[in-house]
């Protein structure tokens, strides 16, 4: 069975050292007399003649060895995936974007729509620090609802998410951003017929985001069919 160096506590129970600062001390129950002169016990005479006696103690027949077999122990170590995300939501859908082309994530301000654009799919121009971007509709592009999360009134939007695609920012509003989720190409499963995205042809497959199932979107085709509808 592995084993850890000894800690500084029980070192100093076996040689029969006082710990009273763990007892009596701040790290105790605070009941000790002294405490009223010193405030604390790194302070205390009491203390300090401890951590001399435990730096000045002779070391341990085993202690190269300990010391050896701990730090020659193999590391677990989590390898991040090797992919990224941004998670959001619009209306009952979870949503995501690969994170490279996330630009910035903002409040949610006035759009101001434009004349002769009633398809739904251009909602407007905003006004981000001083520069006009077109702002579009994702649920509309998509199919996704937006009238209701569960039984909950769900019409007005909380953020505004500016992407960049081929050096050109563009906006859409969304209901909630979560961040970032790392991920391995292969963590990523085909998208089943019955979700929203039935499409299919803006979405690379469904990621699982703890309980949830989220439509990994592909940005090739997403901006591409944008930026047609654009032009």
């Amino acid at each position: 069975m592995e084993t850890s160096p000894p800690t500084s506590e029980q070192l100093l129970a076996a040689r029969n050292l006082p710990d009273c600062w763990n007892r009596i001390g701040v790290s105790g129950d605070s009941s000790c007399g002294e405490l009223s002169k010193y405030v604390h016990c790194r302070n205390c005479p009491v203390y300090s003649a401890a951590g001399t006696l435990l730096l000045n103690r002779e070391l341990p027949a085993t202690y190269r060895q300990d010391w050896a077999e701990h730090f020659s122990r193999e590391k677990s170590r989590i390898i991040p995936g090797k992919l990224s995300a941004v998670i959001f939501r619009i209306g009952s859908e979870w949503l995501a974007l690969p994170t490279r082309v996330f630009h910035e994530v903002a409040e949610y301000r006035t759009i101001h729509s434009l004349p002769h654009r009633q398809d739904g799919l251009v909602l407007g121009l905003i006004n981000f620090r001083g520069e006009l971007l077109v702002c579009v509709s994702l649920s509309r592009l998509l199919g996704v609802e937006r009238e209701s999360v569960g039984a909950k009134p769900c019409k007005v939007y909380d953020r505004l998410v500016i992407v960049e695609w081929q050096g050109n920012l563009l906006t859409f509003p969304v209901h909630e951003v979560r961040g970032i989720h790392r991920f391995n190409p292969e963590e990523l499963q085909e998208s089943p017929a019955t979700v929203a995205l039935a499409s299919t042809t803006y979405s690379r497959g469904i990621l699982n985001w703890g309980d949830k199932k989220v439509g990994f979107l592909d940005e090739q085709s997403l901006f591409s069919t944008l930026s047609r509808n654009l032009s």
